[in-house]
Parts: C-alpha cells; sequence; structure tokens
C-alpha cells in the first residue's frame, strides 16, 4: 500500500478509535459501568486487579486497547510489512485518536465556556427589567 494512503487509513481509522474511547471513558451511556471500574481501581487489594479496572477509566490507556482491537480487525500495517508494522501503527494510532479526543474536549470545553457566558450575559440583561416599577 502506497504511503500517502497508509496515512490516510491512519487518520480515518483514528476516528471510530477516538470515537469508541472517549464513549466508554466520558459518556453517561456508560457511566454506571465506569463508575464500578472507579470504584474498584481504587479499592481493589491487588495492585494488578487495580490497574485492569482503572484502563477503563482512563482514556489514554483505554485507547491503546481500542486501537489494538482496530488494527486486529482490520489488519492496518503502517510503514512496514508484519509484526514491526503493526507496531508502528498501534502506536501512531494511539498518538492520532488521542489528539483527536484533546480537540474534541478542548472544543466541549469551549463550548460549555460560551454557554456560561452567554447565560451569565443573558442574566445580567435580565435584572434590570425586575428592578424596575
Amino acid at each position: 500500500m502506497p504511503l500517502g494512503t497508509q496515512i490516510i487509513w491512519l487518520f480515518i481509522l483514528a476516528i471510530p478509535v477516538a470515537c469508541v474511547t472517549w464513549t466508554v471513558t466520558h459518556e453517561d451511556v456508560f457511566r454506571e459501568p465506569r463508575e464500578y471500574c472507579v470504584k474498584r481501581s481504587e479499592n481493589c487489594r491487588r495492585w494488578y486487579e487495580r490497574k485492569f479496572f482503572y484502563l477503563f477509566t482512563c482514556e489514554y490507556c483505554f485507547s491503546h486497547y481500542v486501537a489494538a482491537l482496530f488494527l486486529f480487525v482490520t489488519r492496518f500495517t503502517l510503514l512496514m510489512p508484519g509484526w514491526r508494522g503493526y507496531l508502528i501503527a498501534w502506536f501512531a494510532l494511539v498518538w492520532v485518536a488521542n489528539q483527536y479526543i484533546s480537540v474534541f474536549n478542548r472544543l466541549r470545553l469551549d463550548i460549555k465556556d460560551e454557554k456560561i457566558s452567554i447565560q451569565s450575559k443573558e442574566e445580567q440583561l435580565d435584572e434590570p427589567r425586575r428592578v424596575g416599577p
């Protein structure tokens, strides 16, 4: 596969990896299992049990496993054939997916900040109207 096609595959394949990772580690649809994992990651007696449950709460950690799953399904390699290409693709895919997650998180924060700012301005505009006779 030509390098340009590989790069396109990398950036496109990172989108579902980022989507699945974000959904599992942040969205309400998985809130209960995630809260269970948080409790177990803090309260398990054995270190490897704590680490196992932590994997489902950390987007960076979880993205490694999601990326590995997508590489297994798609058989995508980067730069080299065989296990070396899978290894390079795996780390590159994790990195790109986490860049997408960072951009998405920043965008959500900006939108939330803008909503709060608008709400505050609307409340300030409504106050003088209430004070009048």
